[in-house]
């Protein structure tokens, strides 16, 4: 049996593959005989010798937080409504599930919805992913809770970033204990000899707080002017920077007639009402050195 065409008539036929138009025609008479083909072919340019590996056809790129080769099947759960592909999937990712890619996936899941949470960029998400993804290889915090774990990498994420959060906002989100995050915290900065770990300052608190609190530039400006003056002075030496940022915001609003209250400041920073009345003392006290 032999195949040709009518207007050719050639015996066997020069059947050509044009991927830029998906059509499969005969390159002797322009015959379409199939269109929406396939294009088998890789998706760029490879320079591999013949000893290399042909990156072509090799699914999607690898994700570098998780381990093993990432070539696996997922069967889809739309069936038209009967549940057995749900039931089929979800039955197949329990078979093949590598062992601790669960736990990471989901604590890389925690891990993003906390960041968003309280607005902190990607950036500051996928550092503590990496930060998460080490102290698991490297078994540094053996007998540790994830939360835990999870907490003192978003806190450290934060500082290297320089957009530091307090504790106290930290042990809000994930529900941590303060004394269980700076455990871990101190542990892992001790590990992480190579990772620069930012000193937390007043001044940089500042503009959150400020804004927060729905106070001016000028405010805000006051208050950093303040807080440098304070530690040239040492007025407010041996302060927590949360504490000295608070007791230079309520003194900075109550200068431009824009006062808060001290359970508003005390609201927004996490720092009690006694401590900032305790350092408003000290500032008022050498507010003639401190106010020019």
């Amino acid at each position: 049996v032999s195949i040709f065409f009518s207007d050719c008539k050639v015996i066997p036929p020069n059947i050509s593959e044009e991927f830029s138009s998906g059509d499969l025609v005969c390159a002797d008479c322009g015959l379409v005989l199939g269109d929406r083909i396939v294009d088998t072919r890789s998706e760029w340019r490879t320079f591999a010798n013949d000893e290399g590996d042909d990156p072509s056809r090799v699914g999607s790129a690898a994700n570098p937080l998780l381990n093993g080769p990432q070539l696996d099947t997922v069967i889809s759960q739309r069936d038209g409504g009967s549940g057995a592909a749900r039931d089929l999937n979800r039955t197949h990712g329990r078979v093949t599930a590598v062992k601790g890619e669960r736990n990471l996936l989901q604590a890389y899941k925690d891990i993003s919805a906390m960041c968003e949470a309280i607005g902190l960029p990607k950036l500051i998400a996928d550092i503590a992913k990496q930060l998460f993804k080490r102290v698991e290889d490297e078994k540094l915090l053996r007998g540790k809770p994830n939360e835990s774990i999870i907490a003192a990498c978003i806190f450290i994420a934060c500082r290297q970033e320089g957009v530091p959060r307090t504790f106290k906002e930290v042990c809000t989100l994930t529900q941590v204990p303060k004394k269980e995050i700076g455990r871990c915290f101190k542990a892992l900065n001790d590990a992480f000899h190579e990772t620069k770990v930012q000193t937390m300052t007043s001044e940089v608190l500042m503009g959150r707080f400020c804004s927060h609190l729905t106070l001016g530039m000028d405010v805000q400006k006051t208050a950093v002017d303040l807080t440098k003056k304070a530690k040239e002075f040492g007025t407010l030496a041996g302060k927590s920077p949360v504490s000295i940022a608070a007791a230079c915001i309520y003194m900075a609003s109550n200068l431009h007639h824009q006062l808060r209250s001290t359970r508003d400041i005390s609201n927004v920073c996490g720092v009690s009402e006694v401590t900032i009345k305790n350092a408003y003392k000290h500032l008022y006290n050498e507010k003639k050195g401190l106010v020019d």
